[in-house]
């Protein structure tokens, strides 16, 4: 704690020492948002020494967690003591701190909801300069609540106590397969209600569509022991096991960091899915942070659209983004999305918010799927950048659902404090940040300046 506390010193005078004007950003090695901004309009905000578990109590199952310590450093440091967090998002370098202020999700969140549910404590770097504990109750319970998805809007997590929850040392994974969608959302929602799949307890739950008559729900179990254990840090590739097998057996640590090693399926973009090219690759670079370091790349030097004007092929336009859809409307959200879009995978994982948080106003103990789908799709002719994602964001809305902020967003600002709840995050941000030194919500997240 005296080490965090020279941390938060420092942050703090880095704070202050930000020229005027420019909005400050984390510097961190690593980036799981795709929101390209400009970098000369930024202001580098040091989160020096922010970065590690500060202390781990098996007793209250809690842990003491700086707020950028990457949900690698977190589960390393947890799964030692049989524990981890209620919900460990899928890929390795997102930030408890980023997940938390933004949204995470993964196949323990139909049961444990989102990461900031399981959230006791919050030290927070408001816009002013403070450094306020926030907490359920009492004088910050305001920031408290609408911290979930302000993205660094209202200020940065220092600190934060986390529950944890017991794990065993293996999951048993069973794929089931779909030919239909109205049936795998109504299976969905029966596994998850229910708790168990025959008779066994349910641990994790999420799924994937491959095609309007290719869809699975996986379903994981704990276990003592396993007759083997997969790899899919190597030559073999974890969503393409899920079409070849119904059972398989993985590590804890394994089972939480599945997606990692392929970016879920996006890491085929880059070739390293092809076998002679993997076979070449260190392990090391099979990661998720070095797959976004080349978008990045591509990003800043247009070496895609480069590529494609030479070899003239269509503009291709960017869809990464994440939604949240009522379970009973997520047959209606896959249909539309193939017509439409036509991307595939497009993972499924269902998730239950316990609260009403403000700025995500999911509504309470209802069951949503997210749809997760990252890609670049060919526009067609006469149309423009944001074509596919306006549509997307129109069904969503038009489905009772609800869209996550990491990527490019095109609302009208009017729509977007509807949809965003504006009422209940102007008081929070003028309690906290009264001279405006954050962007706000829709500055950032929309405007993306």
């Amino acid at each position: 704690m005296a080490a965090h506390r020279r941390a938060v010193e420092q942050i703090k005078a880095s704070y202050a020492g930000l020229p005027e004007g420019a909005p400050p950003r984390l510097a961190k090695a690593t980036t799981n948002l795709f929101r390209f901004r400009p970098p000369a309009r930024q202001a580098k905000l040091s989160a020096k020494d922010l970065d590690q578990v500060i202390s781990v109590d098996p007793e209250t199952r809690t842990a003491e967690v700086q707020g950028m310590t990457t949900y690698e450093t977190l589960v390393d440091a947890t799964l030692p003591h049989g524990l981890m967090p209620y919900v460990v998002p899928q890929l390795k370098t997102i930030t408890l701190g980023g997940a938390v202020t933004g949204l995470g999700i993964e196949s323990t969140s139909f049961r444990n909801g989102l990461p900031h549910e399981s959230v006791e404590e919050m030290e927070i770097l408001t816009g002013d300069g403070r450094v306020v504990v926030a907490r359920p109750e009492g004088e910050h319970a305001d920031l408290f609540r609408a911290f979930p998805n302000s993205y660094g809007t209202l200020g940065y997590a220092l600190r934060l106590r986390i529950k944890l929850a017991p794990v065993k040392p293996y999951v048993r994974l069973t794929h089931l397969r779909f030919t239909d969608a109205h049936k795998c959302m109504l299976a969905m929602q029966d596994i998850c209600e229910a708790g168990d799949l025959d008779g066994e307890p349910v641990d994790f739950v999420d799924g994937v569509f491959f095609a309007p008559d290719e869809l699975y729900i996986t379903v994981g179990r704990f276990a003592d022991r396993a007759p083997y254990t997969s790899d899919y840090t190597g030559m073999r590739i974890y969503y393409q096991s899920i079409r070849r097998r119904t059972r398989d057996w993985l590590t804890v640590r394994d089972y939480l960091w599945r997606w990692d090693t392929d970016w879920f399926w996006c890491s085929r973009a880059f070739g390293v899915q092809q076998p002679l090219v993997r076979s070449l690759v260190p392990r090391r670079w099979l990661r998720s942070d070095v797959y976004r370091k080349l978008v990045g790349i591509d990003k800043r030097f247009q070496i895609t659209a480069r590529i494609d004007r030479w070899l003239d092929r269509p503009v291709q336009e960017s869809v990464i983004q994440d939604v949240e859809i009522p379970v009973e409307r997520g047959a209606d959200f896959l249909a539309f999305f193939h017509e439409k879009v036509g991307m595939t995978p497009v993972w499924m994982c269902p998730l239950k918010a316990h609260e009403h948080w403000p700025l995500y106003p999911m509504e309470p103990n209802r069951l949503y799927v997210n749809f997760g789908f990252w890609g670049m799709v060919p526009l067609p002719r006469g149309q423009y950048d944001g074509y596919y994602n306006r549509l997307i964001e129109k069904a969503v809305h038009e489905l009772e659902g609800h869209k996550s902020l990491y990527s490019t967003s095109y609302y009208p600002r009017e729509e977007f404090w509807r949809l965003y709840n504006g009422d209940a995050y102007w008081p929070v941000k003028r309690a906290y940040d009264p001279g405006g030194r954050l962007l706000d919500l829709y500055d950032k997240c929309v405007r993306g300046r």
